[in-house]
Formats: structure tokens, C-alpha cells, sequence
């Protein structure tokens, strides 16, 4: 039979209530007396609900992930990041794919219903101000990785887009490349995605720099990035020799479909990604690493510290990127 906190109290020899608070509210229990509460709740295998202890503090122990679009690689190590941390903390953590609207909206119109989540964490994109309005009225903290405007939330982690794709393009100028494109997938979602200032990063150095022709190319929404890749670098007379690419996902295709053409790479066109995801190394793509598994780890343990009600004291960092140099960049041929 499974032992009650009644059990519990008559062999500690301490009031129901002081098992209660030993384990709801520990702080109000001496040490040595719950120390003596718990060595008996474990030699009698008794453990306290945790939606009941849920109850007692108004808590959920549970965290909101909200992330837009559908799971790839990005998404995919951003809750490898979250579990490492949330899963031996007690805490569980639900996703919500925001889409389009219409999901953003009854999100937030359940949430001060429900009030099922202690933490918000946002993924790649903005809240509006009245989004942030809402939860900062409910005593909800809000924690952003690679957000574009991380000062809307109460802290973050992330990397900076612009600076990134500049680094790819400056490694490209080094070798001697002046045609350079840059490839990314044109956005239909009404979320505005940080990733997206990769593409002003972009033409913004290009613009900058002496006898560099910058081309940004948009690929529609359920277009073939490679296919428009091919198209642009066989329609010109004087094609891009280096072309970026806004994710590996989009230019690893490229190293089996542009041979076909007669392009080789790094010989007739360097290509160049950016995440290090997965197979980045195995085809030789130089890219921008970020680890998003590592921001966000960090993201729950800010969340967890602000639930607690603690002072971060650094609650925005900008987390490190790193240049990857493999096969697919090397000199125009003259």
C-alpha cells in the first residue's frame, strides 16, 4: 500500500503540515527537520505530487516554446538544448509551431485561461509589443534566442546575423571574388525572423566595398533552390563566381546538382552556407557555425533563474559564430 503523507508524519513525528512545507516550502522548515522529513518519505517511498506542489505555488513547472515554421535542424537542437537542461530540473516544456496568425492569436488569447506555462521562450522571432504587454501583466518572463530586437524581451540569446553573413563575404573579397550572390528563400510567414538580416548584412557590406557587385537573389516559397541557383548562374553573361547561401540545408543540393551542369565547385563557383548543420562537413562546405543547442541551454537556465524571481546579470548575450573553411570556396579562375 503506498505510504500518505500521514505515514509520513506520524514516523517523523512532525504535524502534516510541517511534511507539507518541507516539501512545497522549504524555507520554512529548519534544515535539521526536514532533512528527518525526507529520509523518512524515502525509506517509506513516498513522493509529493508535483501538480499538487504545482498548485500550492501557482507554478506549472512547465515552459512554452514558441517556434515558427516547422521543425529542421535549427529547431531540432533547440529542444535537444531545452531537455538537457529543463529535464533534470522537473520541468516540462510544450511546443506551439506558430505558423501564421491565426495560432499566434489564440496562443496568446488561452494563455491567461490556461495560464499553462512560468516561462515563455520564443524562437527566431519578434513578439509584437502588446503580445509582450500581456505576459509582462500576467508575471510571465520572456526569453528570446535569436531574436531581431532582443531588448522587447526580459533577456536573450543569439547570434548576430549581420556581422555572420559579413564574415563569409569578407573571406570571399580576401580570395578574390567581386560577382557574389546571395541566395534565400523569399518570407510568406507574417513572423519577423532574425535570420532575415542576413540578406541587409549582406548587401549592405557589398554596397561598402569597392568593386563588389552584391546580388541578392529571392527564391520564392516552394521553389527549388538549386534550380534558380542554376538558372541565374547559366542566364548571365557574367554569372556570380562565389555565391552564399542563407542555410547549409539549401546548398549541400548544390554539390550534386550543379555538376550536372558542367559547374564544379569550388573551380567554377565557391559556395558557401551557414549554420554547420548536419553533412556540412562531410561535402566540404565552408559555412558560419552557430550552435543553437548551446543557446538554448542557456535560454532555459535564464528562464529558470527568472521564474525564481532572480537578477540576470547579463540578461542579453550575443553568442559567438564561427568561420568554417573547407573545399567550397577557393579563388576565381581568372
Amino acid at each position: 500500500m503506498k505510504a500518505s503523507v500521514n505515514d509520513v508524519a506520524e514516523r517523523a513525528g512532525v504535524s502534516v503540515s510541517t511534511v507539507s512545507r518541507a516539501f512545497t516550502r522549504p524555507e520554512l522548515v529548519s534544515e535539521r527537520t526536514r532533512k528527518k522529513v525526507l529520509q523518512v518519505a524515502d525509506e517509506l517511498n513516498f513522493s509529493v505530487s508535483r501538480s499538487a506542489v504545482a498548485l500550492k505555488r501557482g507554478q506549472t513547472f512547465r515552459i512554452a516554446l514558441l517556434a515558427g515554421g516547422h521543425i529542421d535542424w535549427f529547431s531540432a537542437r533547440i529542444l535537444e538544448g531545452l531537455n538537457s537542461v529543463l529535464h533534470d530540473t522537473g520541468y516540462d516544456f510544450s511546443i506551439y509551431a506558430i505558423t501564421h496568425d491565426e495560432e499566434r492569436a489564440r496562443f496568446f488569447e488561452q494563455l491567461p485561461v490556461r495560464r499553462n506555462a512560468d516561462a515563455i521562450i520564443v524562437s527566431s522571432f519578434n513578439l509584437s509589443p502588446d503580445e509582450t504587454d500581456r505576459l509582462h501583466a500576467m508575471g510571465i518572463p520572456i526569453v528570446g534566442i535569436n531574436v531581431a530586437s532582443p531588448g522587447e524581451f526580459d533577456a536573450s540569446i543569439g547570434i548576430d546575423d549581420t556581422t555572420a553573413i559579413q564574415i563569409l563575404v569578407r573571406h570571399l573579397v580576401a580570395l578574390g571574388h567581386r560577382r557574389i550572390a546571395y541566395l534565400y528563400e523569399e518570407s510568406i510567414s507574417p513572423l519577423r525572423f532574425s535570420s532575415y538580416q542576413r540578406v541587409a548584412g549582406f548587401t549592405q557590406l557589398c554596397d561598402e566595398l569597392d568593386g563588389v557587385a552584391g546580388t541578392a537573389i529571392a527564391v520564392r516559397h516552394g521553389d527549388d533552390c538549386a534550380n534558380v541557383a542554376i538558372t541565374t548562374l547559366l542566364s548571365q553573361p557574367d554569372p556570380p563566381t562565389a555565391i552564399c547561401v542563407h542555410q547549409d540545408s539549401w546548398a549541400i543540393p548544390l554539390f550534386f546538382r550543379l555538376p550536372r551542369y558542367g559547374i564544379r565547385i569550388p573551380d567554377d563557383l565557391s559556395v558557401t552556407g551557414f549554420d554547420d548543420s548536419d553533412f556540412a562537413e562531410e561535402v566540404g562546405l565552408t559555412t558560419v557555425r552557430q550552435r543553437p543547442r548551446d543557446m538554448a541551454a542557456t535560454a532555459a537556465r535564464m528562464a529558470l533563474d527568472l521564474i525564481d524571481g532572480k537578477t540576470l546579470e547579463t540578461p542579453h548575450i550575443t553568442a559567438p559564430v564561427q568561420l568554417m573553411l573547407r573545399h567550397s570556396t577557393a579563388a576565381p579562375r581568372v
